[in-house]
C-alpha cells in the first residue's frame, strides 16, 4: 500500500531525537507497540481514530499509546500537505496533556520550520 503520509521524526540542532530516544528504552514488546501504532498514524493521518489521538491546540495533536500500564503521549504536527512531524513522547501522568507538554511540541515545531522547508524536508526521509 501507497501511503499518503510520511512521518518524520523530529531532531534538534544537536541531532536528538527525543522520540527516537523514548522508543529505544522501551522492551521490545512495548517499541512495537509503538512502532505499529505510528505506522498506522502513518497510513490515516489526519483521519486516526480518536481512542488513539487527538487535536489538542494551536496545531498540536497527541497520538496515545498504553505501554505496560503507562500512558504515553507522543505529541506531532502537519505540515506540507503529506507530512507528520513527531516533536516528543513523555508519559502521562496527570488528566490532560500539560501546558508544558504543548508548548514544547510548539518550541520544536518552530525550530523545525526555522530549518526546513517544502524544498528540503526530503533529506529528512529514510
Amino acid at each position: 500500500m501507497n501511503k499518503k503520509w510520511k512521518v518524520i521524526y523530529y531532531k534538534t540542532k544537536d541531532g536528538e531525537s527525543i522520540v527516537e530516544e523514548f522508543i529505544n528504552s522501551r522492551d521490545v514488546k512495548n517499541r512495537l507497540k509503538l512502532s505499529s501504532t505510528i505506522d498506522y498514524l502513518e497510513e490515516v493521518g489526519i483521519n486516526l481514530h480518536r481512542s488513539l489521538g487527538d487535536y489538542l491546540k494551536d496545531g498540536i495533536h497527541e497520538l496515545r499509546v498504553k505501554l505496560s500500564g503507562d500512558e504515553t503521549r507522543t505529541l506531532y504536527f502537519f505540515c506540507f500537505e503529506t507530512y507528520i512531524v513527531l516533536t516528543h513522547t513523555f508519559i502521562k501522568r496527570t488528566d490532560k496533556v500539560p501546558e508544558k507538554e504543548i508548548n514544547k511540541a510548539k518550541e520544536y515545531r518552530k525550530d523545525f520550520f526555522s530549518r526546513y522547508n517544502i524544498n528540503n524536508i526530503k533529506d529528512l526521509l529514510i
